[in-house]
């Protein structure tokens, strides 16, 4: 009876063990699960974050654009005889002047017709009786040797009717030698006549002929082929030997400097946008180099299919390192606005295009939806949703909800923005670290 007392009081011992262990491992795995809330940062918990406050600052205004570097003068040289190249005097890529020679033709046939042009105007300049070293003096029609010669046998065949009148009157000449006299003097008039039409038809004649000498001369002289405009040799289309039509392009020129930026600017920016303003945009052959210009020239009319209107902006290129037909992208200096109201960019968060911040009021986080507007630097601009007194959580911000309590920020003692948490310590600060303490305690 003794012995099966005995054994009774050891099972009543061992199952209130049994009973004490069950309480403390769920006591701890309660004190686990609250601690784990604390952690994660819900609402009336406690949160590491550094804070900041609102700024005021000047923001530079500015309108995107991007857009292709043209010449704003480009000649397609042609030649305006027809021939054979002698020789091409440039090559791509070499700078030429204005007037420079780029393409010399053969000149045989040029030279022989410039010589029977040259023949038929002196031939008439002959007849006209011009003096060729003073070509542009007309003689007087008087003066003119067909002329003076009718009018010498006009005024013969007048004298000579006037004494035949005068002997017939005196029975001393017959009829028939009076009729022809007087028909003498028709003969004489009507040559006259003639003479002075035929100096009009050559004088005429003479402009038509100084004209197809000059017109030799000028293709004799177009068989030397000179550039119209300063620039570069952009393309070379001609080679030695090859025979060439009127009319028949033979080099490219392209002007490299200034250069025209051509692009296109929202409408929204349309009464914003005038001459003179500065334009800031870069290339791709020099992504670190920041390319400057001026607008020159805006379109009135805006694009109804883009709702763009068309800009172009002049660039300075002395040193010829931009090229026409580069992409550059940049943006129109707009003006200045002083006393912004702006925040740190590590105060904003953004989901699914929605941007907000954390305001701390009384220790206590309020989540507050913004709109944004520029960038500048670290900062963003804040159009409405902030007063510009608040102080806001800059750090752990995914941990935050509104009614999360702030604790101390990194810059005392807490874990880095986005670091874990190291081992034996929880999110929450010290308090975390004394349950740990309090946990080991119990367990042991």
């Amino acid at each position: 009876m003794g012995q099966r007392s005995s054994h009774y009081a050891g099972g009543i011992t061992l199952f209130a063990i049994c009973l004490l262990g069950c309480s403390q491992q769920n006591t701890t795995t309660k004190d686990q699960k609250g601690f784990g809330q604390r952690g994660g940062g819900r609402g009336g918990q406690v949160v590491n974050a550094r804070t900041t406050t609102v700024e005021r600052i000047s923001i530079q205004r500015t309108a995107d654009l991007s857009g292709t570097l043209v010449s704003p003068d480009q000649a397609r040289v042609s030649s305006e005889v027809a021939g054979i190249v002698r020789d091409v005097l440039v090559e791509i890529g070499q700078e030429v002047k204005v007037l420079q020679e780029l393409v010399r033709l053969d000149t045989v046939e040029l030279n022989l017709a410039l010589e029977r042009a040259e023949s038929a105007l002196r031939q008439t300049e002959a007849q006209l009786g011009i003096d060729p070293s003073r070509e542009n003096q007309m003689p007087p029609d008087d003066q003119i040797s067909t002329i003076r010669t009718a009018a010498a046998n006009r005024d013969d065949a007048r004298a000579q009717l006037a004494r035949a009148e005068d002997l017939i009157s005196k029975g001393l000449l017959s009829r028939a030698e009076l009729d022809t006299a007087q028909t003498r003097v028709k003969v004489a008039e009507a040559a006259y006549q003639a003479a002075a039409e035929n100096i009009q038809a050559l004088k005429a004649s003479l402009q038509d002929r100084r004209a197809a000498f000059n017109l030799a001369k000028k293709k004799l002289n177009d068989a030397v082929i000179r550039a119209p405009v300063e620039g570069a040799i952009a393309e070379r289309t001609v080679q030695r030997g090859e025979y060439i039509r009127e009319n028949t392009q033979v080099v490219n020129i392209v002007k490299m400097n200034p250069l025209k930026l051509k692009t296109a600017i929202q409408e929204k920016y349309a009464n914003l946008i005038h001459e003179n303003q500065a334009v800031d945009f870069k290339v791709e052959p020099y992504p670190t180099e920041m390319f400057h210009g001026k607008i020159a020239y805006i379109s009135p009319a805006v694009d109804q299919a883009t709702r763009t209107f068309a800009v172009e902006v002049l660039v300075d290129n002395p040193t010829h390192k931009l090229k026409p037909g580069l992409f550059g992208q940049g943006a129109v200096r707009l003006g200045r606005d002083d006393n912004v109201l702006a925040v740190a960019e590590d105060t904003v968060s953004n989901l699914a295009g929605v941007s907000s911040v954390y305001v701390i009021e009384n220790g206590t986080v309020k989540q507050t939806t913004v709109q944004t507007g520029e960038h500048q630097g670290k900062f963003i601009e804040v159009v409405s949703g902030l007063k510009g007194n608040e102080i806001l959580a800059a750090s752990n911000l995914n941990e935050l909800v509104t009614g999360t309590r702030i604790g101390p920020g990194d810059d005392e003692g807490g874990p880095a923005p986005g670091d874990p948490p190291a081992d034996g310590q929880r999110r929450g600060g010290s308090s975390g670290g004394k349950r740990g303490s309090e946990e080991k305690g119990n367990a042991q």
